[in-house]
């Protein structure tokens, strides 16, 4: 049976959510405006590192669109698209925020690069798409610290016992789609959870990823760059 989900360009909408019935926020995000309401992840400012690293790496990356797994809002895919001439597939799960990255690719002129699919990460890619570069960016805080964030949507932030089940989960889906010569950047919270994820990955099979790099920024989170094992 073929995959079932919803994906159009950027400059559709196939998805019927409102986001004008609940109050919408902006903020700046680099050289671009954010739309966002309080049902979808604030953005962080530091992870505009995270899109800077991004493009970076995809000019020297293989040819092909950059795919964003838990885009939220979408900035910080875009942001890096911003920085390149790429095309780019962001996914979300929650058809608010799905909505809310297209209609930030188009403020951001991007929507004729820009394709958004509403889907979980197992479901959004199909058997003969191939990405050189993923971004993913998990809910990473444990189930049993969420309290501690009551302003953030559940969904966006509850990362299961360990805080690393969405980010397991993502990571097997990239693992079937990514380049040989591709490389994944993978948001975290701290530094514990990055040994846990080394851990995890030493372990006989997929996903065939490794950590070969991470970027820590003070309290606020970890981002890793992962290759290939064979990858020198």
């Amino acid at each position: 049976m073929p995959l079932r989900h919803d994906v159009c360009p950027a400059s559709t909408s196939p998805d019927a959510v409102e986001t004008t019935a609940t109050p919408t926020s902006t903020i700046d995000f680099g050289p671009l405006r954010i739309s966002y309401d309080g049902r979808v992840l604030t953005p962080r400012p530091w992870t505009q590192i995270q899109s800077s690293w991004a493009a970076e790496l995809l000019s020297h990356l293989p040819e092909g669109p950059v795919l964003e797994i838990c885009t939220g809002a979408g900035h910080i895919g875009l942001l890096a698209l911003s920085m390149t001439d790429r095309r780019g597939v962001l996914v979300d799960a929650d058809p608010v925020a799905a909505q809310y990255a297209r209609s930030n690719a188009e403020t951001a002129g991007l929507a004729d690069r820009v394709e958004v699919r509403t889907a979980l990460a197992h479901e959004a890619v199909g058997r003969d798409e191939t990405f050189p570069l993923a971004i993913v960016d998990p809910p990473w805080v444990s189930s049993q610290e969420v309290s501690r964030f009551p302003e953030d949507p559940l969904l966006a932030i509850d990362g299961g016992a360990d805080g690393l089940a969405v980010a397991r989960e993502c990571l097997h889906a990239v693992d079937a789609c990514l380049h040989d010569d591709g490389a994944v950047l993978l948001q975290l919270g701290n530094l514990t959870q990055v040994a846990a994820l080394e851990e995890w990955l030493e372990q006989a099979g997929p996903p065939h990823l490794r950590v070969t790099e991470l970027r820590a920024y003070e309290d606020r989170g970890v981002v890793v760059l992962l290759r290939r094992p064979e990858h020198p």
